[in-house]
């Protein structure tokens, strides 16, 4: 006897059970300050928190954000880019597609500038004026070229990359890790800010990583005051952290 199989038409495929899944939408970023918005942490940054100022006579973007299509129409959106200033090579990212992308002129230190062969660079040594109410100003430590961006509105912002970040209390310090490049030079560097600054000039810090620790503020506040809080001396002998 032969078996009796269903006629080929009728085969019903296997069904798949829905899914309770939805796409993930990614956030855009959002406003920290006026004209100021902070990009979502950077998987390709290390986590990292990059920065558009909007409006500055060139819109500017601080350290490098992911390149993904919601950041590319937001950054559309706002008018492009002008110029990309890195803090420091943690930030790079993709920064060669971003150049290629909005034709913007990087400026980083001139240490940090040899790994970026081939781009439009504009490296510095000690300080540089990117537009009239931004400049860099070299804060070596963290890195050989590490710098921070001063803009001079809202009261004084201070774009400090990974120089100055909160720590678990949302207050800014240096923080040690393993791969500091020379840990007294950083304590120096943030020795120079409390002298060149005010608590009338700085009124806050955006920094580049552990954005979590400010529980949803966007910026550390009060800058200038709690960095006179720290205890430099004390800190010279803080160890790594892993």
């Amino acid at each position: 006897m032969q078996p009796d199989f269903p006629e080929k038409g009728n085969i019903t495929p296997p069904q798949t059970p829905p899914s309770n899944l939805q796409p993930a939408v990614l956030k855009p970023p959002r406003p920290v300050l006026e004209t100021i918005f902070a990009f979502p942490p950077n998987r390709d940054t290390l986590g990292g928190t990059a920065y558009l100022i909007v409006g500055n006579s060139a819109n500017l973007l601080i350290d490098c954000p992911a390149l993904n299509e919601t950041n590319e129409q937001f950054i559309r959106q706002q008018g492009g880019v002008s110029l990309l200033f890195l803090t420091h090579r943690g930030g790079i990212g993709r920064a060669q597609e971003i150049q290629k992308m909005f034709g913007c002129t990087i400026v980083v230190q001139e240490q940090e500038a040899y790994l970026l062969p081939g781009l439009d660079v504009s490296p510095f040594q000690y300080e540089f004026t990117l537009t009239p109410n931004c400049s860099a100003i070299w804060t070596p430590g963290h890195s050989p070229g590490s710098s921070c961006l001063y803009f001079t509105c809202a009261g004084g912002v201070l774009f400090s990359g990974r120089h100055l970040l909160p720590n678990r209390q949302g207050k800014p310090e240096p923080l040690r890790t393993s791969k500091t490049f020379h840990w007294r030079r950083q304590i120096q560097s943030v020795q120079s800010l409390i002298e060149r600054f005010t608590p009338t000039t700085l009124h806050y810090i955006c920094p580049g990583a552990n954005t979590g620790s400010l529980r949803g503020k966007g910026v550390i506040d009060q800058a200038y005051e709690q960095l006179t809080q720290l205890n430099l001396a004390a800190l010279r002998h803080t160890q790594p952290l892993l």
